[in-house]
């Protein structure tokens, strides 16, 4: 009899630890999932100001080198444009690092472009 108490202590506390480990491990995932969509969120605030200060800085850039000197702002001095399309290129491997390589051709654009594939096959077959 006293063999069979300790056997049925001992499943419990496994049946209890395996209850309180599914508890902790629904909770560390929740807490997981919380943390990549706050570093999702700061990585697309960093693009965001990074955007805003290249577009401010830039037009700050072309509109006093029109006034000062309009001839300064002209397509033979590359040092007139040359921060936009460094910085702009810049913004473009910023932009590829958060959204992604797939800006154009997501999986939404394959699955809409497969879906017209279908469509335009099954009009040929008709």
């Amino acid at each position: 009899m006293k063999k069979t108490k300790t056997v049925n202590k001992i499943v419990m506390e496994r049946v209890n630890k395996n209850n309180q480990d599914s508890y902790s491990q629904k909770e560390f995932k929740r807490e997981e999932v919380y943390f990549r969509a706050e570093k999702r969120l700061k990585e697309l605030k960093g693009f965001y100001w990074h955007l805003f200060w290249y577009l401010a800085v830039n037009i700050f850039i072309i509109v006093s080198s029109l006034i000062i000197n309009s001839t300064y702002f002209n397509i033979g001095h590359f040092n007139a444009y040359s921060t936009v399309v460094f910085w702009g290129i810049g913004i473009g491997i910023h932009a590829i690092t958060v959204f992604g390589k797939n800006i154009v051709f997501s999986k939404s654009w394959e699955d809409r472009q497969i879906q017209k594939f279908i469509e335009k096959d099954k009009k040929q077959w008709e």
